[in-house]
């Protein structure tokens, strides 16, 4: 938490010093048009993160056991450990750098930017240092893309809140099914799955790795021109 409150302060002094701007230019306050755009990325990561698991489920013949009993506190847990640590990145890669880089290079570079440090990043939050290049680029693509996606609909909607919203909830559903620390296997549990090689497991990796972020983007666009958004940005 600590953490988090420097990188506030940090952002507040880079903008007011460097842009003349309130924090809010980043829109952190929950407003009702923000809170909105943080439930629909929400709802909308968890609907498309669910179609990758069921895909992977059908590809690689995934069985699944339901853990025997809800434990209530562990779920807790991992909302606050992950909204803070999804609060705690889009600050950092998509706050007031990004914003500030926008207003000096253009958005098309700024975001760019963004999402090429996020790729790199991960390669060290996933102590891939000296792993073989090719699991470092995949890491970097895939990242990196989910990035740029984030970075853009904040340039878009003006606010991180939506963004926000797709990082808790990717993070959150994949705690739900998979092994991670310090909270995974919320849910269920992999029991078994095939193997599958070569051009097979190439292909279903870019696919499980690209295709939210590639979702996500295109009804970000369809969002952006649609009639809801507009009432969205009325309120």
């Amino acid at each position: 938490m600590l953490g988090l409150l420097i990188i506030l302060v940090i952002s507040w002094a880079l903008l007011r010093f460097v842009e003349k701007k309130n924090i809010d230019v980043l829109g952190v306050i929950l407003y009702p048009k923000r809170l909105t755009q943080f439930i629909l990325g929400f709802i909308f990561i968890v609907l498309v993160t669910l179609v990758n698991i069921g895909v992977e489920t059908f590809v690689l013949k995934v069985e699944w056991e339901l853990q025997s009993t809800f434990n209530y506190k562990l779920f807790f847990g991992a909302v606050v450990y992950h909204l803070k640590s999804a609060l705690t990145e889009d600050l950092v890669f998509r706050g007031a750098l990004l914003y500030i880089l926008i207003h000096k290079l253009g958005a098309k570079w700024a975001i760019l930017i963004s999402a090429l440090f996020f790729g790199v990043y991960h390669v060290f939050s996933y102590g891939m240092i000296g792993d073989r290049w090719i699991a470092v680029v995949y890491v970097i693509l895939v990242t990196g893309f989910t990035g740029y996606v984030w970075a853009y609909t904040f340039y878009k909607t003006k606010s991180i809140m939506m963004g926000l919203g797709f990082h808790l909830g990717v993070n959150l559903m994949n705690a739900c099914f998979f092994e991670s620390q310090p909270y995974g296997e919320i849910f269920f549990q992999k029991v078994s799955s095939i193997d599958i090689n070569d051009w097979n497991w190439l292909f279903f990796n870019l696919f499980k790795g690209l295709f939210p972020s590639l979702a996500t983007l295109v009804c970000l666009k369809l969002l952006l021109k649609s009639k809801l958004y507009s009432k969205i940005e009325k309120k």
